[in-house]
């Protein structure tokens, strides 16, 4: 989906300042857009994303930091900050392709596209799952300590705990963001209503 370079840096602002808004109160009441964000990201930015991931790699690191720091904690020291951190990077990416993949497809996203929009949102929220979760469970020493006993089973069963969590705020993030674009798409159609010269 090809826009405007001045629509294209709104759609960026909008996205990090979701995202930052978000990420920094994590387990508040409002959940997390971070996934969702690199969803859209990737639909509405793939012509900038040269500059538009990095940047929003930036915006999560920078949200966490904040976070973290502000609670008086020490960045690097934190139970999330661990080498398995490092993996957000192609986990986030999977998100991205997703919304690259879909909007090479449906650049429309009109109401018949909307399979293919839960199959891309399905297919990336589970790999960045899988790199997230999978990451944590098996490199960090945070999940359990560096003496932990991991398993195969352990892992899908850890996994099992928070995946569903996960693909439903994301896919309700993504889903207000597709009924917002669907009403921009039809706001923006020309009348088709008759005229009736007087």
């Amino acid at each position: 989906m090809s826009t405007h370079p001045t629509r294209s840096i709104a759609l960026f602002a909008l996205l990090a300042l979701l995202m930052a808004a978000t990420r920094i109160h994590h387990f508040a009441a409002i959940p997390d857009a971070s996934w969702a964000v690199f969803f859209a990201g990737g639909f509405y930015l793939k012509n900038q994303q040269r500059w538009a991931f990095p940047a929003l790699i930036v915006v999560a690191f920078l949200a966490d930091w904040y976070a973290i720091s502000a609670a008086g904690i020490d960045f690097w020291g934190h139970y999330c900050v661990s080498p398995a951190y490092w993996f957000l990077l192609p986990s986030y990416l999977a998100l991205w392709l997703g919304g690259v993949w879909l909007a090479a497809r449906r650049p429309g996203l009109r109401w018949a596209s909307l399979g293919q929009l839960a199959a891309a949102l399905l297919v990336s929220v589970s790999v960045c799952y899988v790199l997230s979760n999978g990451s944590f469970y098996w490199i960090s020493d945070s999940w359990g300590g560096a003496d932990a006993q991991r398993s195969f089973a352990g892992w899908l069963a850890n996994m099992g705990h928070w995946y569903l969590s996960f693909l439903r705020v994301t896919a309700m993030y993504v889903a207000g963001a597709a009924l917002l674009h669907a009403a921009a798409l039809a706001a923006s159609r020309p009348s088709t209503a008759p005229s009736h010269a007087g």
